[in-house]
Formats: structure tokens, C-alpha cells, sequence
């Protein structure tokens, strides 16, 4: 019977970890709080529900193939995303700066569409476990020589 070894939890992995987290706590937020906070940002409260669903569905995705996927798949990901959402922020503060109602449904557009495109890319992406059973090798760890 050939056994599988598995990685040692690194920062890298907490950190995943602690990104998912953050997402299914964001969506517990948005789902309970859909009411205000739609009157805050100026969206309908059935949006932040989606909006709230689609984060819970990304974040338990991202913790659940933590130890299934390469490192540089999260990292590529996760840089991705975030740099949406800063983007996103960004244009929905421009939105209302300038008077439109529209940057609040900008924002949390973005945090519905963004989480199911990630979960679908990491369900989608080459897991580290090869046909054999063995574990590729993980390109963000590096030799000690």
C-alpha cells in the first residue's frame, strides 16, 4: 500500500487558509447584514445575498483544495483577485465621487462574480497529486543546498 506524503503546514498554507476563512466570515456578514448593508452601498438586499453566497462557495473552496493544489496556483489566484477587488474598490469610490449610485453595485459585482471564477479555476486547475500517488514538487519551495 503506498502512502502519501503530505507537506507540513507552511505560512503559505495558513495563510491560504486564513484568505478562505476571511471570505466565509465576509459572506456570513453579507448574508446576515443584507438588509443594511444593501441600503449602505446601494444595492438590493437579494444581491448582497448572492454576493454573500458566492464568497462562501470561493472561501470553502480555497480551504478545501489547500493541500490538493500547487502553491503557485493559490499565489497566482490570489494575487489576481485581490488585485480585482482593490481595482473594483477603486472604481466604485471614483463612481460616487462623481455622483453615481453605481459604486456599490460595482463592488459587490466583483465580490460575486470574483469567488466563483477563482473556485471554478482552482476545482479546474492540475491537483499536485500525480497519477501514481506521488506529490509534485511544490515550486515555491526551495532547496536548502
Amino acid at each position: 500500500m503506498a502512502e502519501v506524503a503530505t507537506p507540513s503546514v507552511t505560512r503559505w498554507t495558513v495563510g491560504i487558509i486564513a484568505d478562505g476563512v476571511f471570505k466565509v466570515l465576509l459572506a456570513a456578514v453579507y448574508i446576515v447584514g443584507a438588509a443594511p448593508l444593501g441600503r449602505l452601498l446601494g444595492v438590493p438586499a437579494w444581491l448582497m445575498v448572492v454576493s454573500g453566497v458566492a464568497l462562501l462557495i470561493g472561501g470553502g473552496i480555497e480551504i478545501g483544495y489547500v493541500r490538493s493544489r500547487p502553491m503557485r496556483t493559490y499565489m497566482r489566484l490570489m494575487v489576481a483577485y485581490d488585485s480585482g477587488w482593490v481595482l473594483a474598490a477603486l472604481a466604485g469610490l471614483l463612481m460616487e465621487w462623481q455622483g453615481s449610485s453605481a459604486g456599490g453595485e460595482v463592488w459587490i459585482g466583483y465580490q460575486t462574480a470574483a469567488p466563483v471564477v477563482l473556485a471554478a479555476m482552482l476545482v479546474a486547475a492540475n491537483a499536485t497529486q500525480t497519477a501514481s500517488g506521488t506529490r509534485t514538487e511544490d515550486p515555491t519551495h526551495r532547496r536548502r543546498a
